[in-house]
């Protein structure tokens, strides 16, 4: 006798869609009968200089270890971390990602009968947690893809747990600058959590953005949520942190799983953090990525929005569904985002100079047919 375990499950959870991840290489392979080796992806954001190879002997040296558990603590990390951003252990929590924090952030201050505030067109883990536990997502409309933060707070009433922001912001690469967030942090209610998603924070030049750990000592009800999965290069590994006060640390390590970062993701961030010739090259060919993107999308008349990220989305004029299938066939992967309600966008992520080079070729040739 079989059973409807959807119609069980909790309110929220019946009405999800599965998270849709940037389509991998062999599934492309397979799909169209395409060299892998002549694929190209763009979809998901990641670092394209690869591996750090300080990064794969550290890891190389830790695999004779891994029939044991990690450090549930992740102690090593968690003092890295404070060392480099002059942070407390206390204040650090770690997460699989930066997506489990907010999972972690929504489980621990969203129920049914609370609500979360956040943009359109703003990463779609927010919403997806916040309906997973039976809160009320508040969307608040963009001004030019960007956040309206005068909505936002102007959204926020007793049963606001959460406001989450991510600057700069996926998909659209729209960010904040200093002046604007102390103004929202300010006039939020103490009883408010703001999670500042700082994913691709890194990217930035310095001094283009804020830095969210500068205002933690100001604003207790600040969280700053990051990851080494993109500008560190350790997507494969899955792991992030959040850093806040010692209060808010607390309630999030309650619910966290004690292994929630493995130890090969541990060895590989402290090994990371301590490379900043890696981090400067990745800025550098993001930098130069990004200008050869903006120059070739204008030479073939298309608009995109600005981004402070190692993306960009792209306005194509016209639903981009058909558009990203003949990418497909020329074995370049890129994002739509209709799911962001921008169906004439693809999010494109910066390669290297020849992977960059491709898409646009391929593009060329698809606008053409």
């Amino acid at each position: 006798m079989s059973c409807d375990f959807l119609a069980l499950a909790v309110p929220g959870v019946q009405k999800l869609s599965p998270y849709v991840t940037g389509k991998p290489i062999d599934e492309l392979a397979r799909e169209l009968g395409i060299d892998p080796a002549r694929i190209v992806k763009l979809a998901s954001n990641e670092n394209p200089l690869g591996p750090n190879p300080r990064v794969l002997e550290a890891i190389a040296a830790e695999l004779p270890e891994l029939s044991r558990y990690p450090d549930g603590s992740g102690f090593q990390l968690k003092a890295k971390l404070a060392e480099r951003f002059g942070l407390r252990p206390e204040q650090i929590t770690l997460g699989n990602g930066s997506n489990d924090i907010i999972d972690l952030v929504a489980r621990c201050w969203l129920a049914p009968g609370r609500n979360a505030v956040f943009s359109a067109h703003a990463f779609a883990a927010y919403p997806i947690c916040t309906q997973a536990v039976g809160a009320e997502s508040r969307v608040v409309p963009a001004i030019d893809y960007g956040y309206d933060l005068n909505g936002m707070l102007e959204a926020i009433d007793e049963q606001t747990g959460v406001v989450f922001i991510a600057n700069p912001n996926n998909p659209t690469g729209t960010w904040i600058g200093p002046q604007a967030l102390e103004n929202f942090l300010e006039r939020v209610p103490a009883h408010v959590l703001v999670v500042l998603d700082e994913a691709y924070i890194e990217f930035a030049e310095d001094g283009e953005l804020p830095n969210g750990l500068d205002y933690l000592d100001r604003y207790p009800n600040l969280l700053v949520s990051r990851t080494l999965c993109k500008a560190y290069g350790l997507a494969g590994l899955r792991v992030g942190y959040a850093a806040s006060s010692p209060r808010i640390a607390d309630v999030l390590n309650r619910v966290r799983q004690p292994f929630n970062v493995n130890s090969l993701a541990l060895t590989a961030a402290c090994v990371a953090l301590d490379d900043e010739a890696y981090l400067a090259e990745g800025r550098r060919v993001n930098r130069a990525g990004m200008a050869q993107l903006e120059k070739g999308l204008s030479e073939l008349g298309l608009k995109w929005i600005p981004s402070r990220g190692n993306f960009l989305a792209v306005d194509l004029g016209r639903d981009a569904t058909e558009i990203n299938a003949g990418l497909l066939r020329e074995g370049v992967i890129v994002r739509p985002i209709a799911g962001y309600d921008m169906p004439t966008f693809l999010r494109v992520s910066i390669g290297t100079e020849a992977e960059n080079a491709r898409f646009l070729d391929a593009l060329r040739v698809v606008l053409d047919q």
